[in-house]
């Protein structure tokens, strides 16, 4: 079995907001409850997937607090502690190791596009300043315009030693396989392309941080297991299954995670509404959605 130090299959969850726009807390213990029930063997609160950029610091730590409280151990819980501004990544990462979350999601920084090594001296100065605290990377060319190389990856996965993963969103399977080749036994892959886990895993990958398992979590659990017993033929079924899913949540008229809500609001989860700038599906986005969730025997 390949290195998971966070598990296989993790949830990038939502952030719940109530109908004015704050925090939904019973709303995040309902959503903890359903993934634990569903596949996830660990949560990323505010990721991408949680709205992070729209969420305030105190936002963030309480989201840590409520999850941590709400998955009373039954998961890792990894805390999306990265931004652009690495003094004030350094700051939240300490005070979400105080609160007890089991690792910190760091992302490439956007907007400001640093070097590899600028890229490097980031996020060794973030995994120094919580030197207990499991840390892995995030690579997002699409959102943050800087593509973390695989050698600097590398390079920090041999130097520091609590850098422990990398989530690639790549979508550069070379890339991929040059971190898996590279990577030697403490340092592991995820997937952070919910239609590519599949092939990653093929190259070396140990797991997913997912979106679409908010929806389809006993699936990818089931793929995972499938492929890590050698039954390729399941694995593949399952991955051509789980597609129409991943299509609806990723429609390029709009961004993620606005059809995810619709389509956990439409299963009667807790979601609520997006905040600005990111707005609700439209009627055509939320009628692919429905129609994805129905072929998926969901609705």
């Amino acid at each position: 079995m390949r290195y998971t130090p966070f598990g296989q299959v993790i949830t990038a969850m939502i952030t719940p907001f109530d109908a004015g726009g704050k925090l939904d807390e019973a709303g995040v213990k309902q959503i903890v409850e359903h993934l634990l029930q569903n596949g996830s063997d660990g949560i990323v609160v505010c990721g991408t997937t949680g709205e992070s950029p729209a969420l305030s610091h105190e936002e963030k730590l309480t989201m840590f607090q409520l999850v941590k409280e709400a998955s009373a151990n039954r998961c890792s819980v990894i805390a999306g502690t990265g931004s652009a501004d690495t003094a004030a990544s350094v700051q939240l990462t300490r005070e979400a190791a105080d609160i007890g979350v089991d690792g910190a999601l760091l992302v490439v920084p956007p907007y400001n596009r640093p070097s590899q090594e600028g890229l490097y001296q980031h996020f060794c100065t973030i995994a120094a300043s919580v030197p207990k605290l499991p840390c892995m990377l995030y690579n997002v060319p699409a959102r943050t315009a800087r593509n973390l190389e695989a050698a600097t990856a590398l390079r920090l996965a041999h130097d520091v030693e609590n850098i422990v993963a990398v989530k690639e969103a790549s979508g550069d399977l070379m890339q991929c396989s040059a971190i898996a080749a590279g990577a030697g036994s403490r340092f592991a892959l995820y997937s952070g392309e919910d239609g590519l886990t599949l092939p990653m895993l093929s190259v070396g990958g140990c797991g997913v941080v997912s979106v679409t398992s908010h929806l389809v979590g006993k699936h990818l659990k089931a793929m995972h297991t499938a492929f890590f017993a050698g039954d390729q033929e399941e694995a593949a079924a399952l991955h051509y299954r789980m597609l129409p899913i991943v299509r609806a949540c990723f429609q390029p008229s709009t961004s993620s995670p606005a059809p995810l809500k619709a389509a956990m609001a439409m299963l009667g989860l807790a979601a609520g509404p997006l905040r600005l700038p990111l707005v609700e599906a439209n009627e055509n986005e939320k009628n692919i959605v429905r129609t994805a969730l129905a072929q998926a025997g969901l609705l």
